[in-house]
């Protein structure tokens, strides 16, 4: 089974060289970030937005990469995301046909994964795994190696967390951070004075850290 998703800018970019993927968070959906891909202003790319496999069971249209209190369906998750990120792969569903192509298209060491709360963790999860470009966790934290062990090298990452995150608390990012670090992650940290959220400040991180990463045509 795979992912169905967004695309920015619909319809695709036929001659897209990079690409970034967004992960939304625990009881939203692919609509929630999306919206924030024209303040990106990331030219040439082609940017994603899958729906994690899911229904969210409280929120009405909301998905959910796996059960947070119970870890369910995070294995499944895991695979199908690493799926479907793997340039071979072809989407079916919303991301078909000349999407699939533009996908397949794109090699991993050109693709940047991004994710907001959960949809962060999940980025972590699966990208310190995979050769990519760099990874962006917004509001996000890391799974305790019991659940994944760290590997050996690491795509640059970057983290920004709200001081004031009644959701996910700022330790968790901080924790994250920090073990990432001691593994031998180079890790870009920044806190804001905010809550559970994405501010403009946000989006200008995100632009100049892909802009570093030296893969945009």
């Amino acid at each position: 089974m795979s992912l169905n998703a967004l695309l920015y800018p619909s319809p695709p970019l036929p001659a897209a060289a990079q690409r970034l993927i967004a992960l939304h968070g625990w009881g939203a959906n692919a609509q929630d970030l999306v919206s924030l891909a024209p303040s990106l202003n990331l030219k040439n790319w082609q940017l994603y937005f899958p729906n994690a496999p899911m229904l969210h069971p409280q929120s009405p249209g909301g998905r959910m990469w796996y059960d947070l209190s119970t870890q369910e369906g995070l294995e499944s998750s895991r695979q199908q995301l690493t799926d479907w990120i793997q340039p071979s792969n072809e989407p079916t569903g919303e991301a078909s046909g000349a999407i699939a192509s533009t996908l397949s298209n794109i090699p991993l060491n050109r693709t940047v994964l991004a994710g907001f709360s959960q949809g962060g963790a999940m980025t972590l999860d699966v990208g310190i795994h995979l050769p990519l470009a760099g990874l962006i966790v917004l509001s996000g934290y890391l799974h305790p190696p019991a659940i994944r062990p760290l590997p050996q090298t690491f795509p640059p990452i970057l983290m920004i967390h709200g001081r004031q995150d009644p959701i996910v608390p700022l330790a968790a990012a901080q924790s994250a951070r920090d073990t990432l670090t001691k593994a031998g992650a180079v890790v870009e940290y920044h806190e804001f004075d905010m809550g559970h959220e994405i501010q403009p400040q946000v989006l200008a991180l995100i632009q100049g850290f892909v802009t570093q990463l030296g893969i945009a045509d």
